[in-house]
C-alpha cells in the first residue's frame, strides 16, 4: 500500500480535506492508498516515510527522494483533474 503525507498549515483543515477527495479519486483508480496529515512544518522530520507529498501552502524544505505535489487545485477546483492524474501518475510509478 502507498502512503501519502498530506501538509497544510495547522494540519487540521485543508490537509483533511485534499486527503479526502485524494483517497477517493484513487480508490475509485483501483490504487489502495494510506494518508496522512501534517502541519508543513513537521514535513521534514517525517516525509522520508512516505511514497508522496501533497502540500496546500508553501514548502520549501527538502523531501530528499519524495516527490511533491501542489494540492491547491483540488480545493479551489481549477485544475483538479490535471492534479488528480498527476498525483495518480506519481503513486502508480
Amino acid at each position: 500500500m502507498k502512503r501519502i503525507l498530506v501538509a497544510c498549515g495547522n494540519g487540521i483543515a485543508t490537509s483533511t480535506v485534499v486527503a479526502s477527495k485524494v483517497k477517493s479519486y484513487l480508490t475509485e483508480q483501483g490504487v489502495q492508498v494510506e494518508t496522512t496529515q501534517t502541519k508543513l512544518m513537521e514535513v521534514p522530520s517525517k516525509v522520508q516515510d512516505y511514497d508522496l507529498l501533497i502540500t496546500t501552502g508553501q514548502f520549501e524544505g527538502q523531501t530528499g527522494d519524495v516527490p511533491v505535489i501542489k494540492g491547491m487545485p483540488i480545493l479551489t477546483g481549477i485544475g483538479v483533474d490535471q492534479t488528480m492524474e498527476e498525483i495518480y501518475k506519481k503513486i502508480t510509478e
